[in-house]
């Protein structure tokens, strides 16, 4: 008898959901990055399930995701909801990354190969010639420049020889990510970034990798004062 390949209905149903669970995933992650849904708020099944034309199985799938990158938590009583934010997290995360991302750049540095400087060189090329807003008057978000500033990062510590290392160091970037978009028209008239990053290219290329961790570390901390400064962000948020 000729052996078949379609999968069982059971399996199929499987297959389908988790599949569905992934999509969703990625899609509820790109919207908790971006700022779409707020810190703190309620993340309804049913809610959720009409937005994102889904049913509740692979919702819950995607959020339980969601919850292991510490984008969701889990509340008793209260279901899912956004990960909150706060200036004593907001500097636990700086830190962290400080600490992992300096380890990352000397052995980068140290490993220092013609593959990763012609990356980084590219990557820093790609950031540069791109506006951080669309406007040089008032700030408006360019949707390119956000996917290029994550490569030059990742770019800069791509030699390290470490997957780990790079994963964790991911996982804070997103991290980071949140805070910095909600900040972000304010960050952009009081920042000299694209000279931080050039000052950070020369240094990594250049060898020297005491200026370059301490470049990076100064060009985090910036950050993180610009954000923690704003007066809207850590505002009491109504219910």
């Amino acid at each position: 008898m000729a052996r078949t390949s379609a999968r069982t209905p059971a399996l199929a149903t499987v297959h389908g959901i988790a599949t569905r669970a992934t999509s969703l995933y990625d899609q509820l992650r790109s919207d908790l990055l971006g700022g779409a849904l707020e810190p703190g708020s309620k993340l309804a099944i049913e809610a959720l399930a009409e937005r994102y034309e889904t049913s509740a199985t692979p919702l819950r799938e995607a959020l339980n995701r969601l919850v292991a990158d510490g984008l969701v938590e889990r509340r008793e009583q209260r279901g899912f909801v956004v990960a909150g934010i706060s200036a004593d997290d907001l500097a636990e995360i700086t830190q962290t990354r400080v600490w992992l991302e300096e380890i990352a750049l000397r052995e980068s540095i140290a490993a220092q190969s013609t593959a990763w400087e012609e990356n980084l060189v590219l990557a820093h090329h790609r950031l540069a010639r791109t506006p951080r807003s669309l406007s040089a008057e008032q700030f408006v978000d360019n949707p390119d420049w956000e996917p290029l500033h994550r490569a030059f990062h990742r770019a800069l510590i791509a030699g390290c020889g470490s997957r780990w290392l790079l994963g964790f160091c991911e996982q804070l970037a997103d991290q980071h990510h949140r805070y910095r978009r909600l900040s972000a028209p304010r960050a952009f008239s009081k920042r000299g970034v694209k000279t931080e990053h050039q000052q950070l290219v020369e240094a990594a290329l250049a060898g020297r990798a005491a200026a370059a961790v301490a470049l990076l570390r100064a060009h985090f901390q910036r950050t993180e004062k610009i954000i923690r400064d704003d007066p809207a962000l850590f505002a009491p948020r109504s219910a």
